[in-house]
């Protein structure tokens, strides 16, 4: 397999949840993401996170009164934490699966560091199988990174303008603009994105 065609795979995830190599967790709800579900009003709305890491996103919204969310995640290990952490509560259900093999009909994906952790050349599949995931006009809504980065990923960079490319043939942009209340590590470097599904 060329160096171009990597996948990041359970094992690679695996392995760095094992040696709690998980410098992408920032302890709490990313803020923006926090603030546009605060504003959602539909409370039993089936609400997506992939690749959903600690899911300190998911224990918000069950608090704030969300009753369907659903967490996928490709690590087994992280898997195997969150079923602990959530087997008490009944707005939240955890799959052990690839997100391109996963299934199912949401209202919202939430989008946190997941897109980051994979290659370019597979973000044109990303967006296809986010719209695939999501009910008609349901809505893909997050952060993305807003610069290129001068290292090996993950994570990987980008720019608004190869995401338009990489969004538009299968969702609306009803939003991407430069995010006004990111954490200080990542301000002035992250996009928030509201997509709707064509």
């Amino acid at each position: 397999m060329d160096d171009d065609k990597k996948v990041l795979d359970v094992s690679f995830w695996n392995l760095r949840w094992e040696t709690h190599n998980t410098g992408w967790d920032i302890g709490y709800p990313s803020p923006p993401i926090a603030e546009y579900m605060n504003g959602y009003p539909n409370k039993q709305a089936a609400i997506l996170i992939p690749g959903c890491g600690n899911a300190h996103e998911a224990e918000y919204l069950s608090d704030k009164g969300f009753t369907d969310i659903t967490l996928v995640d490709i690590a087994p290990k992280a898997v195997e934490i969150l079923k602990e952490k959530f087997r008490d509560n009944p707005n939240i259900n955890v799959f052990l699966s690839d997100f391109f093999e996963f299934s199912g009909s949401f209202d919202v994906m939430i989008e946190q560091t997941f897109f980051c952790t994979h290659y370019p050349w597979r973000r044109e599949k990303y967006s296809e199988k986010a719209a695939s995931l999501l009910k008609p006009g349901g809505r893909l809504i997050g952060v993305l990174f807003a610069s290129e980065f001068g290292f090996e990923g993950p994570p990987f960079g980008g720019t608004e303008e190869s995401y338009r490319k990489i969004f538009e043939p299968y969702f609306e942009i009803k939003k991407m603009d430069d995010c006004y209340n990111s954490i200080p590590p990542r301000a002035g470097n992250e996009l928030f994105v509201e997509l709707i599904k064509k």
